[in-house]
C-alpha cells in the first residue's frame, strides 16, 4: 500500500494532549491486563488457585483496548483496507472516493456511538457474572471507542482524504 508524504500540518496542543491521553489509556489497560493474566497464571500453577475475576475483567479490557486503539490506527493509515481499485484511479477521482469513504466511516461511527450508548443504557440494570458491575460498563467501550475514533477522523480528515498519514508519536511529540 502506497502512502503520500506524511502530513506537515500544525498540530494543536489540545490535539496532542488528546492523542497522548488515548495512548496512555491503552498502555495502562494493556499493562494491567498483562499483569493480571501473569498473576493469574502464577497463582494457578504455583498455588493451584485461580483468581476468578481476572478472566472476565481482561475480556472487558480487550474490548476497550480494541475500540480505543482504532482511532490511533486510523490516524496512521493502519486499518485494514482493500485499495487496489482506488490505487488504479486518477488522483482527483481517488480523492473523491476517499472523501466518500471518510464520510461513510464517520456516519458509521456516529451510528455506532448512538446505538452503543442505547445498548449500554439498556443493559445497565443487569450485572456481569463475576464482577457484579453493571453490564453496561463493558458495553460502553464500543460507543466511547467509536466516539474517540470519530474525533480522530475529524481531526485528520483532510489528511485521510489525501492519504497522508503520520505516526501518532509524531503527533503527540509535535512541537507546534
Amino acid at each position: 500500500m502506497e502512502h503520500a508524504a506524511p502530513s506537515t500540518r500544525t498540530v494543536a496542543p489540545l490535539e496532542r494532549a488528546f492523542v497522548r491521553a488515548n495512548q496512555w489509556l491503552i498502555v495502562a489497560l494493556m499493562g494491567s491486563m498483562a499483569a493480571l493474566v501473569f498473576a493469574n497464571v502464577v497463582s494457578r500453577y504455583l498455588f493451584n488457585h485461580s483468581i476468578i475475576w481476572v478472566e472476565e475483567l481482561t475480556q472487558y479490557q480487550m474490548i476497550w483496548i480494541t475500540y480505543l486503539g482504532a482511532g490511533l490506527a486510523l490516524r496512521e493509515g493502519r486499518l485494514v483496507a482493500v485499495d487496489v481499485l482506488e490505487a488504479a484511479m486518477p488522483p482527483a477521482l481517488r480523492r473523491g472516493v476517499r472523501l466518500v469513504i471518510g464520510v461513510a466511516i464517520l456516519a458509521f461511527l456516529v451510528t455506532l456511538v448512538v446505538l452503543g450508548f442505547q445498548i449500554a443504557a439498556f443493559t445497565w440494570t443487569q450485572e456481569t457474572p463475576v464482577l457484579q458491575v453493571p453490564a453496561g460498563v463493558p458495553y460502553l467501550g464500543v460507543p466511547i471507542g467509536a466516539l474517540v475514533c470519530a474525533l480522530h477522523l475529524v481531526l485528520v480528515f483532510r489528511d485521510f482524504v489525501e492519504r497522508r498519514f503520520e505516526g501518532v508519536d509524531d503527533v503527540a511529540e509535535h512541537a507546534g
